[in-house]
């Protein structure tokens, strides 16, 4: 198997719960342009497609000198499962791997897909399918019949030993294209769990996200974790 790679940015017209989302203003353009300039940097990519049924979007893409692909308008429609999306995505897009790589993720930075990249092929002659992005979470978890991550009483944890449930980023996500058409969805049974930090793993489904996003992209860069000085560093103090 070779070792070529297309991105695919897929980018529908319409947002539900973030209206415009997939074009709000991000660093010096917007998250669609931002996530393409992201991408560009990154020489590992065969490939670099858009997917959208936006006429704006897909002019916004060809600006930025990236291939831009008309979505067929069945598969813009959240009422067609996502299966179906992938098994058309796999008969048009070229090369023998597909990377997923969302706007909404806007954090995951050219080092980290060039990472990914690498440890993605490592891990497949490792005999793993796929690679995933996650971020651990240790928070108290409940679900309608109760507790599903911690016990009360006297068994009671304090969060930071709390068994990790994983959050899926979807900032990147790497497979053989030929496997995605197989599973109908873009990683498989047995995925690498690639681990991100919180700023990497920023995903947008909505205005809190989105600020959030927007105030650790001007963040400066934390390199210690541990340094005494870091709360007064972004308190102005």
């Amino acid at each position: 198997m070779g070792k070529t790679i297309t991105a695919v940015v897929p980018v529908k017209g319409n947002s539900s719960r973030l209206p415009g989302k997939n074009i709000l203003p991000f660093g010096d353009s917007n998250l669609l342009v931002h996530k393409i300039e992201q991408l560009k940097q990154v020489e590992e990519l065969t490939d670099i497609i858009v997917s959208s049924d936006s006429d704006i979007m897909l002019e916004m893409a060809e600006k930025a000198g990236v291939k831009a692909m008309k979505r067929p308008e069945m598969y813009a429609n959240e009422s067609v499962p996502f299966g179906k999306f992938l098994d058309y995505l796999c008969e048009v897009m070229p090369n023998e791997h597909i990377m997923w790589a969302c706007v909404t993720s806007p954090l995951v930075e050219p080092y980290l897909y060039k990472k990914a990249i690498a440890t993605y092929f490592e891990k497949l002659e490792e005999g793993y399918d796929s690679l995933v992005t996650l971020h651990p979470m240790q928070s108290f978890y409940l679900d309608k019949n109760g507790p599903i991550n911690y016990e009360t009483g006297l068994n009671h944890k304090n969060s930071e030993f709390l068994e990790p449930i994983y959050h899926f980023t979807n900032g990147i996500n790497l497979a053989p294209k030929a496997k995605i058409a197989e599973w109908h969805y873009n990683y498989g049974p047995n995925p690498f769990k690639l681990m991100v930090n919180k700023r990497e793993a920023a995903d947008i489904d909505d205005i809190y996200d989105y600020v959030c996003a927007l105030a650790m992209y001007k963040m400066p860069e934390i390199t210690d974790l541990n340094d005494p000085r870091l709360l007064e560093r972004f308190s102005g103090k």
